[in-house]
This record gives structure tokens, sequence and C-alpha cells, in this order.
């Protein structure tokens, strides 16, 4: 009795550390879930850039000037002069590059549009902002409907980024409601 109860201690352990070993071999070869065969290139295990899209807060959106949110004025320069923008500060995980922007929008007329993606780095002393991307794609489809802006490259580490989006109107009667925006992020 006793040692068939031995034996079944003694088998359950085995099991274990096979099912263990079986498990270490598994972790050992990496989270890319490739096999290691002879004559692999060991390049091909290089980390690759991790990419992807982060969405912010398209509510946060600011006016640059009050004749945005109901514009009085046909074209894209605001009653007081400059651009007419709606704009916001970007917040950002560190260890990422800004490579380009998504904007998701809805046009009641297309002879109303936004004309401009524009992101800007402040600089060091924070007198001046540096352009990173001015994308003066004209934004014409009705949609709804989601675009990307032309690639750049920002590092968020050398200076706060704001977002910029420049609209137009053709007439004081239309809309441009912005749907989503997202910033395209690599992990370098």
């Amino acid at each position: 009795m006793r040692n068939a109860a031995l034996r079944r201690r003694l088998f359950k352990l085995m099991v274990s550390l096979a099912i263990y070993s079986i498990a270490a071999v598994g972790f050992a070869q990496g989270k890319s879930g490739k096999h290691r065969w002879n004559g692999d290139n060991d390049d091909e295990h290089e980390k690759q850039p991790q990419t992807g899209i982060m969405w912010i807060n398209h509510l946060e959106l600011l006016p640059g000037d009050s004749s945005v949110i109901m514009s009085n004025t046909t074209g894209d320069t605001a009653t007081g002069g400059g651009n007419k923008v709606v704009e916001k500060g970007l917040q950002l995980p560190p260890g990422f590059l800004i490579t380009g922007v998504r904007v998701c929008y809805e046009l009641s007329n297309a002879r109303s549009f936004i004309d401009q993606i524009r992101l800007s780095q402040v600089q060091d002393p924070p007198g001046t902002a540096l352009v990173q991307l001015d994308d003066a794609t004209h934004l014409v489809n009705p949609g709804p409907v989601c675009v990307d802006s032309a690639p750049t490259t920002v590092n968020p580490e050398l200076g706060a980024v704001r977002l910029d989006l420049r609209v137009n109107f053709g007439d004081t009667s239309d809309k441009i409601v912005v749907r989503a925006v997202g910033l395209h992020l690599e992990e370098p």
C-alpha cells in the first residue's frame, strides 16, 4: 500500500517536471512564438518597431477664435485675423514617435472643409514652435470618412506638441463635424 502511494506521487512529480520542461522551452523561444531552427538568420529576431494608433479626445479641441464655432465669415481667416483653427495640446506616452494624424470628419457641404492638419512642437526656450507637419490637403469628402495625414516623425520628448486643424467655410450655414482624431505612433 505504501509503495503504491509512493509510486503515484513519483509519477505525478515526473509528469509535472515534464510539463514544466516543455513550458520552459516554449518561454525560452521568446514572445514571437517562432521556433529557432538550424540556419535561422539572427537578424530576423531583432526587435521590430511597434506601430499603432492612439485616439485622442477630440471633444477637447479648442477654437482658436470664436468665429470658428459659429462662423460669421467665409474663408479660413478668423474675424480678428489669423487662421480659423481648432487646436489641442497632445499628451503622449513616453518612448513613442508620432508618425501621422488620422482625422475622422463629416461635412454638411463640401464647400466648407478642413484645409490643413498641422503639428507644431514647442522649442527650448519656449518662445517659438517648430512646424513638424503641415499637410495642406483639402479634406472635401462629405463623409463621414477618416483620412490619414502625410507621414512625419515627431519626437514628443523634445518638446510639447500641439495639433491644429485649420477650417475653411464656404458658407456660414455649413457645418464641419470632427468625429474622431487619432495619432499614428511608433515605438522605435
